[in-house]
């Protein structure tokens, strides 16, 4: 998520790296598979989850009246004008109310008075939103919070939040780096770190109480270049860091990159799927914070670069055919090698295989970005469904809260369900078992959470708090 947008949001977008040590988020966490919620705990790692304007072409024809010829005879000729201008004004031609100031003044030889400037602090319009990104995101965080849910190992491929997510992150900070750099990244940090701690404040609290006490690990907490530290009791909240950590990264070297990829930007955007390679079959990261940043950052620089190809227009002029003939290898090259080498994770979640991870996302929102640009698709299409476009609105606005308290409102529903079993009705009549019922109870947990969590997100980026957006 972004959330690196100047709206709301991406956003941001677990334990440390995915297949050295550890596992990876949706599943990049502690190297466990994915379990789901009301079985034994896993260590999934989720897949979460910033816009430039969009142009529309084709205008309708205009519609030109036709009138009348016109009757000069009711005016006398331009000398009579001016032999009239020099004598009383009541002789002038009848003139029409609204054009009669004006053309008494020029009659007189005077300038017309200039219409006043704008006021200078006079608000500006704030610029459209782009509902294609914005319905993107959404979708992204629903996957999210199904995905860790249910643990379906198919997630990722169906929809790789995560790429995703980075890469509308990337078309954002491209967008805004337009202006000074550093007025950029700490714009960026304000908005990422308040929410952060104020949800890691319950988070540390809650694991201090269950016999946790950190070391000098715990400066994590304030700014996640690092995998914060925290204790088992508390890691199914905690693991889904690493996106934050993975985002505040990229962020930093976003100016660095964009000077980069603007160098020669298609060979860079290839290139960027170099440092993945490089960590899988020629070097192995440290089994450390530092590992698992370093792999996470290489498995999603393409998401990225491809955010920033995306604004400056790179895509656009690229061949369809080379564009789709590319993308499907990629992705055929990550469901091949994910099916082929299950035996090494015990599964083909893309969240355990940060090599098919990185080609599966690089395919797959290649494809989705470049549709974006070549198509011209804009999704605007969506206000005229008012309850959908709200929910769009509210995801967007809300796109830190959501994914910082998702886990939070799925633990929770755990217990909660439990006590529906001592009202016989519940017991009869709802179905408590079944993990959809789970998944209801858990949105409605989020929905309590972004209404008392989410004005956060308004602080942070200096807007009037509010209940929703």
């Amino acid at each position: 998520m972004s959330w690196g947008t100047d709206q709301p949001g991406y956003p941001p977008e677990q334990p440390q790296g995915y297949g050295y040590g550890y596992g990876y988020g949706d599943g990049y966490g502690s190297g466990r598979q994915q379990q789901p919620y009301g079985q034994p705990q896993y260590g999934g790692r989720p897949y979460p989850q910033q816009y430039d304007g969009h142009d529309q072409q084709g205008y309708a024809p205009e519609y030109v009246p036709e009138y009348a010829p016109a009757d000069y005879t009711a005016y006398p000729a331009p000398e009579k004008v001016r032999e009239q201008a020099s004598g009383d004004t009541a002789q002038l031609p009848p003139v029409e109310p609204e054009f009669a100031a004006t053309t008494e003044a020029e009659l007189r030889g005077r300038e017309p008075e200039p219409e006043p400037a704008p006021a200078p602090d006079a608000p500006r319009k704030p610029a459209a939103r782009d509902r294609y990104f914005d319905t993107l995101r959404a979708v992204a965080l629903v996957r999210v919070v199904t995905y860790h849910t249910f643990g379906w190992a198919w997630a990722g491929m169906v929809f790789p939040s995560m790429g995703i997510m980075f890469a509308l992150a990337g078309t954002l900070m491209a967008k805004s780096l337009e202006r000074p750099a550093l007025k950029v990244i700490r714009s960026r940090i304000r908005r990422l770190l308040p929410p952060f701690w104020f949800w890691g404040f319950f988070v540390v609290t809650a694991m201090l109480i269950h016999d946790w006490m950190p070391g000098w690990q715990i400066v994590y907490w304030i700014v996640p270049l690092g995998d914060p530290p925290g204790n088992a009791w508390g890691e199914q909240a905690w693991e889904i860091l690493w996106y934050l950590r993975t985002y505040l990264w990229f962020v930093l070297l976003s100016p660095l990159l964009l000077r980069v990829f603007r160098l020669a930007p298609v060979a860079v955007l290839v290139l960027s799927l170099a440092p993945i390679l490089v960590v899988h079959f020629l070097w192995e990261p440290p089994d450390d914070r530092f590992g698992s940043a370093l792999t996470d950052l290489a498995t999603f620089l393409f998401c990225w670069i491809l955010g920033f190809a995306h604004r400056d227009g790179v895509l656009q002029r690229l061949k369809p055919f080379a564009v789709v003939v590319l993308s499907l290898a990629a992705i055929g090259y990550a469901g091949w090698y994910a099916f082929t080498h299950q035996a090494e994770t015990g599964s083909y979640d893309l969240d355990d295989i940060p090599l098919a991870q990185a080609f599966w996302s690089a395919g797959f929102v290649t494809l989705l970005m470049y549709a974006k640009a070549h198509f011209r698709i804009d999704f605007a299409g969506l206000a005229r469904f008012k309850r959908l476009d709200r929910i769009v609105t509210i995801f967007n606005a809300r796109a830190v809260t959501l994914y910082l308290w998702h886990e939070i409102a799925l633990i929770l529903a755990v217990p909660l369900i439990d006590q529906f079993w001592n009202v016989p009705a519940f017991e009869t009549y709802l179905p408590l078992e079944s993990q959809w019922f789970m998944f209801g109870i858990g949105w409605i947990l989020i929905a309590v959470f972004i209404l008392l969590c989410g004005w956060v997100e308004d602080v942070a980026a200096k807007k009037k708090p509010r209940l929703l957006p």
